[in-house]
């Protein structure tokens, strides 16, 4: 056995959060230690195999798209063919240079060593690691932290592992395009490629057990969103259960019940949507004292502390928010508490998300649905983003926004936007929200014209009198048209 190496911060995984911390530290002169398990992974699922690749995807399918009805803006082009290997090469090009430039920030930080290999407890604050080359080493440290993540989840489908199919990373290393892609499930992640590879020209079907797609969301912006995908092609199957999966002579077949009844969808290609996995099984955290939940995920409390000391656990694999910013704010709130004496939870955050659809839709804060589940007493209003001129000169007005504002304080609780740009547009509400402004600060303020984000002025404009504001002013109302009609007869 080697000798034990000690270390001031062990850092298992390179996602967003353990990363950034990492270099922060090295940087620092802070002695430590951050393991990788595989060279193709140097910077985290985010840019290697999420996040970024597949929105160069997405962008390479919105380009394809626009090509097609260029006519509409008076630009004449020829027949619109996809280079699906030219589409690959350049998202592989992209994720190359991101990765080369990870490693280059692992490698030059003075206090950091950067270890390529399989981590794993064999004790309370003690990992071994297994190099590619057969080297098993120990390493030893005051402070662990855990970002090892999560990857596509494998449902137990009858048939599924017989016949095989695809997830979100081995979708995007086909060799060619798929000539009838079946989606199952109907989410963020599903959804972003049911559109991306129908914008590619693949037949398109989405198998969805629920009876809405994105079954968190306000059923009114569903609606809207599955009414354009269906414009587009998209053949949308909801309260479909799957039974089983089969080979057939088109491919692959999934048998499912609908309203009762077993159908079959056939296509050339299966892509399996249904969620993630935490990265946990192999790294024997028991040993360490680090409990998981029932799913896998590591157990954390608001300061993402695991149930071992001087262990915590950062991104996707703690149960949060399974973004790449929500583990970026997870590296700060084990910074400012471990490092710099703060005292940061992961209580009441804000954290948005969008899905790349076009139009997108994103979010921050309550829906509808949830505050009323809350019981909170709530205003809503509505824009459709036709009413917004700058989507008129872009030809997009498809698409809403939405508002929930408390009707006691007029702060905003949660907004939606189903629009063109909408990732962009909510960081406007998302800052009032923070700055705990009344819903009038963004009704009033002078917001560039024309621009996406002009269409704040509207939708607050919107947001329906209080009911006891209403009735006074009703009252005020009738008291003035009283007074001119004494006037009148007098």
């Amino acid at each position: 056995m080697s000798q034990i190496e000690s270390y001031q911060v062990i850092v298992l995984g390179g996602g967003k959060g353990g990363k950034t911390l990492a270099i922060e530290l090295g940087q620092k002169g802070v002695k430590t230690a951050l393991i990788e398990r595989s060279a193709e992974m140097i910077g985290g699922s985010c840019i290697n195999v999420a996040c970024i690749p597949t929105k160069t995807l997405i962008t390479s399918a919105r380009a394809a798209q626009a090509a097609r009805h260029a006519g509409d803006f008076g630009v004449r082009t020829g027949e619109v063919t996809v280079d699906w290997p030219a589409v690959r090469r350049r998202a592989e090009g992209v994720v190359s240079a991101m990765r080369g430039m990870n490693h280059k920030n692992f490698t030059s930080a003075g206090s950091l060593d950067f270890i390529l290999g399989n981590g794993r407890f064999v004790g309370p604050r003690m990992i071994e690691v297994g190099e590619a080359n057969g080297v098993v080493r120990q390493l030893t440290a005051e402070k662990i932290f855990i970002n090892t993540g999560t990857r596509p989840a494998q449902p137990n489908i009858p048939g599924l592992d017989e016949v095989g199919a695809l997830n979100s990373e081995s979708i995007q290393r086909l060799d060619e395009l798929p000539e009838h892609l079946v989606v199952l499930g109907g989410s963020y992640v599903g959804l972003e490629f049911a559109q991306m590879f129908r914008y590619f020209g693949s037949k398109v079907t989405v198998l969805e057990r629920a009876p809405q797609l994105l079954k968190k969301e306000d059923a009114d912006v569903v609606e809207v969103l599955s009414d354009l995908l269906r414009e587009e092609g998209v053949d949308l199957q909801l309260n479909s259960a799957v039974e089983r999966i089969e080979k057939d002579d088109k491919g692959v077949a999934v048998v499912l019940t609908t309203d009762g009844k077993t159908t079959r969808v056939s296509g050339s290609h299966l892509l399996v949507a249904l969620g993630r996995t935490p990265n946990t099984e192999e790294l024997n955290l028991a040993a360490a004292g680090v409990e998981v939940d029932k799913r896998g995920f590591v157990k954390v409390n608001e300061r993402l502390e695991t149930t071992a000391s001087g262990i915590w656990a950062l991104g996707d694999l703690n149960g949060g928010p399974q973004f790449t910013h929500a583990s970026f704010d997870d590296y700060r709130i084990v910074k400012a508490n471990v490092f710099d004496g703060g005292q940061r939870t992961t209580t009441d955050r804000l954290v948005p998300f969008t899905l790349f659809t076009e139009p997108e839709l994103a979010r921050v804060g309550l829906t509808e649905k949830e505050a009323r589940q809350q019981g909170l007493d709530i205003r809503v209003a509505k824009l459709p983003v036709a009413a917004i001129p700058r989507a008129k000169t872009m030809s997009e007005t498809r698409g809403l926004i939405k508002a929930v504002v408390d009707a006691a304080t007029d702060r905003i609780l949660g907004c939606t936007v189903l629009s063109v740009e909408a990732g962009e547009m909510l960081g406007a509400v998302q800052m009032a929200m923070i700055a705990g402004l009344p819903f009038a600060a963004l009704r009033d303020a002078v917001l560039s014209h024309p621009t996406l984000v002009e269409g704040f002025n509207n939708l607050f404009a919107n947001v329906p009198l209080h009911a006891l504001l209403k009735q006074q002013v009703q009252s005020k109302t009738h008291g003035l048209c009283q007074a001119k009609r004494n006037r009148l007869c007098a």
